[in-house]
C-alpha cells in the first residue's frame, strides 16, 4: 500500500561539513555599518545563513570532488575539455561550445561582437549582468516580460514567459537593430519565474520570421525544465533531459553561468551555431578569458561542471529542489508575509514594495528589508529593487517595476531546521516592519551599482 508523507528529505547524506560562526546582535550590527549598509561588503564569516546568491554557492558532490582529480591542466587541448565539451552537448547541443570563467563572461564577449549604439536587446528581464553588459556596449536592454510577471501577487504558472505580441511588435518595426532576442530561463528579475515550453516555441518562431537569432540565458534550465515537466499539458511523461534538449533546439545559442543548476563554483560558456559569430568571440575569448579549450578555467573546473551537468537534470534531485523551496515560501506565505507567488525554483522573493509600503522607492526599502534580515537573524539576501535596476542609462534614477529582496537557495547547502530558522527570522522582521526607515546612497560606482556602493540610515 502505498503511502504519501508530507516531509521533504534531502536526497543525499552529509559527507562533509563546514562551521558556522554564532554571531549575536551586537556583532551583526557593527558588521553591518562596517560594511556601508551593504550586504555585498560583509565578510562571509559574519553571516550566519548566506542566502545572498545561488551561483557558485552550492556543495558538490561526491562524484563532482572525484572528477576533480581527473582534471588534466595542459594549455590546450586538455582531455577534461573534451570531457566538459560532451557533456554540455549532450544537452545542449549547439555547433561552438565557447567555456569562460563565468555567465557574465559569455555575455561581455557576445555583446562586445553583436552589441552597439541604437541597437536593441529584448528579453523577458535583464538581469543585472546581462543588463549592464547590454548597456556597456550602447545597445538598449528591453524587458518584454508578460503583464502578469509585473505583478507580485498575481498566479500564473509561468510568470516569467515573454510578452509574444511585444516582441512581435518590436521586430515588425525594428528587426535590423536588434541583433539578438533573449530569453531568460528562469527569470530571475521576476521572481524566478519559467518560462513554458510553448513560449519558448512560440519566441523562436517569431524571431525565425524576423530573421535575429534566439539566444536563450540558460543558467537555471534544469529548474525551467521541472515547472515545464510539472505544469505544463503534455509533458509529464517526458525526461527532464530531453525537455532541456528541446528547449535548446529552439534556440540560436545561450550563455550560461554553471555556478547556478550545474552545480559549479566556478565557470560557464557561450554557445552558437553561427560559424562566422563564433569566431569572433573566440577572438575575444583568446584576448581576455583564454585558449579555447579552457577559457579561463582549470581542467578541474570542466571536470566538476561536467559531472554536475548529469546530476542538475536528475528527477529526485528537482523535486527535492523545488519543493524545498516552495517549503519556505508557502510557509512565509501562510504567516502573511507578502512574497512573489507562486514560488519560483532558486529563491523566495519577498514583496518589500507591500511590506515597507511607508518607505518609499527612492529609500530603498527593498535594502532596508535585506538589512533587517541581517541584523535581526544573521541572514544575507538581496535586494533586487530601486538599488539594482533603478538608475538608468542616462544617469538618473527612478523606482523599479517591483522592489524585491531574494532568499536565494544554494543547492544542497542547508537543511530543514535552516529553513525553519530564516522562516521565524524573515516572521519577526516582518512584524516589525513598520518600524523601519529607508536608507540613503552616499557612495555609488558607475556601473552595477549595488555590488560595492555604500548607505546611510535615514532618520526613522
Amino acid at each position: 500500500m502505498g503511502h504519501s508523507f508530507r516531509t521533504i528529505i534531502e536526497p543525499f547524506r552529509i559527507h562533509s561539513v563546514e562551521p558556522l560562526r554564532m554571531t549575536t546582535a551586537e556583532d551583526r550590527s557593527a558588521a553591518i555599518e562596517q560594511s556601508g549598509f551593504n550586504l555585498f561588503n560583509l565578510h562571509a564569516e559574519d553571516v550566519l545563513i548566506d542566502l545572498l546568491t545561488d551561483s557558485g554557492t552550492g556543495a558538490m558532490s561526491r562524484d563532482q570532488w572525484a572528477a576533480i582529480q581527473h582534471g588534466d591542466e595542459s594549455y590546450a587541448g586538455s582531455p577534461s575539455w573534451f570531457r566538459f565539451e560532451a557533456a554540455v552537448k549532450d544537452l545542449f547541443p549547439f555547433e561552438h561550445i565557447i567555456p569562460t570563467h563565468q555567465g557574465r563572461a559569455a555575455e561581455k564577449i557576445l555583446f562586445t561582437v553583436v552589441g552597439g549604439a541604437d541597437k536593441i536587446v529584448p528579453n523577458n528581464t535583464h538581469f543585472d549582468t546581462t543588463r549592464a553588459n547590454v548597456e556597456a556596449s550602447g545597445a538598449e536592454a528591453r524587458d518584454l516580460v508578460i503583464s502578469e510577471g509585473h505583478d507580485a501577487a498575481t498566479i500564473h504558472p509561468f510568470k516569467g514567459n515573454m510578452d509574444l505580441d511585444a516582441l512581435d511588435a518590436l521586430l515588425a518595426e525594428r528587426a535590423s537593430d536588434v541583433p539578438v532576442v533573449f530569453l531568460t530561463i528562469t527569470n530571475n528579475s521576476g521572481g524566478g519565474q519559467p518560462v513554458s515550453l510553448a513560449n519558448i516555441r512560440g519566441v523562436s518562431e517569431i524571431c525565425r520570421r524576423y530573421g535575429v537569432p534566439f539566444f536563450l540565458d540558460a543558467c537555471r534550465f534544469a529548474e525551467n525544465a521541472w515547472f515545464i515537466h510539472e505544469r505544463e499539458a503534455g509533458q509529464g511523461d517526458r525526461t527532464i533531459a530531453d525537455i532541456v534538449r528541446e528547449i535548446a533546439s529552439l534556440a540560436d545559442g545561450m550563455t550560461m553561468s554553471a555556478k547556478k543548476d550545474p552545480f559549479g563554483n566556478i565557470g560557464g560558456w557561450l554557445a552558437m551555431n553561427d560559424d562566422a559569430l563564433a569566431e569572433n568571440c573566440r577572438n575575444i575569448l583568446i584576448l581576455t578569458e583564454g585558449f579555447p579549450t579552457y577559457g579561463g578555467l582549470a581542467g578541474r573546473d570542466l571536470e566538476a561542471i561536467a559531472q554536475g551537468l548529469k546530476e542538475a537534470v536528475h528527477p529526485d534531485y528537482l523535486r527535492y529542489r523545488i519543493r524545498s523551496t516552495a517549503y519556505l515560501g508557502d510557509a512565509l506565505d501562510a504567516a502573511g508575509v507578502p512574497v512573489v507567488k507562486p514560488i519560483g525554483g532558486h529563491a523566495v522573493y519577498l514583496d518589500a514594495k507591500a511590506l515597507l509600503g511607508h518607505v518609499p522607492a527612492l529609500e530603498y526599502p527593498g535594502q532596508s528589508l535585506a538589512i533587517a534580515l541581517y541584523k535581526v537573524g544573521g541572514i544575507r539576501s538581496c535586494e533586487i529593487g530601486t538599488v539594482m535596476f533603478g538608475r538608468q542609462p542616462d544617469g538618473s534614477e527612478k523606482p523599479a517595476a517591483m522592489e524585491l529582496v531574494r532568499l536565494a537557495i544554494p543547492r544542497r547547502t542547508y537543511t530543514q531546521s535552516h529553513i525553519d530558522y530564516v522562516i521565524e527570522v524573515v516572521t519577526a522582521v516582518a512584524n516589525d516592519a513598520a518600524a523601519l526607515s529607508g536608507y540613503r546612497m552616499v557612495h555609488e560606482p558607475a556601473a552595477l551599482r549595488h555590488f560595492t556602493a555604500r548607505y546611510e540610515p535615514l532618520a526613522s
